[in-house]
């Protein structure tokens, strides 16, 4: 009986260990192809409006209202100590450096993540990526490295997007709903908003929309055949990709908090 239960216990843990090998490999093969020839241009600039332009509204909205909601809520919370005033700042800061680039990461994980690892799972059912090899390209090189190269290098930009429009959201309800001065918003705004602040964000974006493009690209190389394979590929893709942005903030936050 206790040899069985160890042993339900322990085959997840070797298999989540497996698994966590399996994607480092994965990784670690896509960094490896980064700087060698050929480069598939083309399919940079296709995944860079697909993932950066493409995903922009949806960034956008909820940038937006998220900031719109922060500042009712800042704004609840201090009038309880007479600390009203502290809104602008905290809705800059914390749209910054946390909101805006988990958000929008989470956003991004679930409208491209799924799309690559259906499309590179379908891919593979249709035997697609068997015709790659055939015609001596390799498809790590052709389907992989142009998504996470374009998927690291949009999402900074999408962050930056989703700070300014969430700032504004928070400054629209400010003066429309809050009774602040206009003027006074932004300045307090700009005067306790540091470069860090948005630099910070910044990097976690990149990594974020590293992690993004890494875990389509993985699930939909490794997807199942027929329809239901693609699903699961599909949803692990998603799943995954969040579940790694939520604890690759926790580690970039404690990161930046100690140094």
């Amino acid at each position: 009986m206790i040899s069985g239960t160890l042993g339900g216990i322990g085959r997840p843990v070797l298999q989540a260990i497996a698994a966590v090998g399996r994607v480092a490999l994965f990784a670690a093969s896509i960094l490896g192809h980064l700087l060698r020839p050929p480069f598939y241009l083309r399919e940079l600039g296709v995944s860079l409006l697909q993932i950066g332009w493409y995903s922009l509204p949806v960034v956008g909205l909820t940038a937006i209202f998220t900031g719109g909601a922060l500042a009712l809520q800042i704004y609840a919370g201090g009038s309880r100590f007479n600390a009203e005033s502290v809104v602008p700042s905290i809705v800059a800061i914390g749209m910054t450096r946390e909101l805006g680039p988990v958000l929008g990461g989470l956003m991004v994980a679930a409208r491209v993540a799924s799309s690559i690892a259906a499309e590179i799972g379908t891919m593979k059912v249709t035997e697609q990526i068997d015709a790659l090899v055939t015609l001596s390209t390799n498809p790590l090189k052709y389907l992989a490295v142009p998504r996470v190269v374009a998927a690291t290098l949009a999402m900074p930009v999408l962050v930056a997007t989703g700070d300014a429009i969430g700032i504004m959201g928070g400054w629209l309800v400010g003066i429309t709903r809050l009774d602040f001065n206009s003027a006074a918003y932004l300045k307090n705004t700009v005067d306790f908003l540091e470069a860090w602040d948005v630099g910070s964000g910044l990097v976690k974006g990149a990594v974020f929309g590293f992690i993004v493009a890494l875990m389509g690209c993985y699930h939909g190389m490794n997807s199942a055949r027929g329809a239901q394979g693609v699903g699961a590929a599909t949803k692990s893709a998603v799943v995954s990709a969040s579940v790694l942005i939520l604890a690759a903030n926790y580690v970039l936050t404690e990161v930046f908090f100690s140094s």
